[in-house]
């Protein structure tokens, strides 16, 4: 019997794809964009969790954890 995929499997597939999607966009990218991209993105991430998990905002963690990632991975490239 085929089950339906529930909303939060199709969550999971979609945030896949688009994380599958976006390793191409990085080709043409300078070593310093890679890295201010890249810590961004960990730094949402992590942000995310933490505000998740500690009872605040994912969303506000997110915001903060990727202006933080992002600005150190700027300027460790540098």
């Amino acid at each position: 019997m085929l089950r339906t995929p529930t909303g939060q499997s199709l969550r999971i597939i979609a945030a896949a794809g688009l994380l599958l999607a976006s390793l191409g966009a990085c080709s043409n990218m300078s070593q310093t964009q890679q890295r201010t991209l890249s810590g961004g993105a960990i730094g949402a991430a992590g942000g995310a969790a933490i505000g998740a998990l500690s009872g605040g905002s994912a969303g506000m963690g997110a915001l903060i954890g990727g202006a933080a990632g992002a600005g150190t991975g700027y300027l460790l490239s540098q």
